[in-house]
């Protein structure tokens, strides 16, 4: 550590300060007695991913956001969403501890993430990366999709008054 005005390496360090994501110093030059504020902070590594064809890659968190971002363009879906997506993706990345992970991981993530988040996100993702060339395996992929959010639907539906075997219910209109 150099001081930023005189570039001396002769510092003293006044208060330390625990921050949300690492510490503030507060220091003072012993040469030139300037004073000055550096901050730490945790760097977490993310794993390089391993390819589909066996290239390894660097984890780009820019490159995840612009995917999810082109999946969810003009859906309404907020920008602090897509954000918590990435992040829950990369903070899950960097839990693994592991120098390289399939990128199958990722995009799974992704996939399962945008299901949650907007089902037409989702189709668009996943023509992608399950590599949907055709109508047909889009039409597989919808349909699995529809049965999934029926499931769902019918699980958080109230018990109705009538079963679906009791008599129908004639109504009578009296005119005149």
């Amino acid at each position: 550590m150099q001081c930023p005005y005189c570039g001396s390496d002769k510092l003293k360090v006044l208060d330390t300060t625990d921050i949300k994501n690492g510490i503030r110093r507060r220091r003072e030059c012993l040469v030139c007695d300037e004073r000055f504020t550096t901050y730490e902070r945790w760097l977490a590594t993310t794993p390089v991913l391993i390819k589909g064809n066996g290239n390894r890659e660097e984890f780009d968190r820019d490159k995840l956001k612009r995917g999810i971002w082109n999946a969810c363009a003009k859906r309404p879906i907020p920008a602090a969403e897509i954000e918590k997506l990435a992040t829950h993706v990369e903070g899950y990345l960097q839990s693994l501890g592991r120098p390289e992970v399939s990128s199958r991981v990722v995009g799974d993530m992704v996939v399962e993430g945008l299901k949650d988040l907007d089902p037409i996100a989702y189709i668009r993702y996943a023509i992608v990366y399950l590599g949907l060339d055709d109508l047909e395996s889009v039409r597989t992929e919808i349909n699995k999709l529809l049965a999934e959010q029926s499931e769902a639907d019918t699980a958080t539906e109230p018990a109705s008054p009538t079963s679906p075997t009791s008599e129908p219910v004639t109504t009578l209109i009296h005119t005149g």
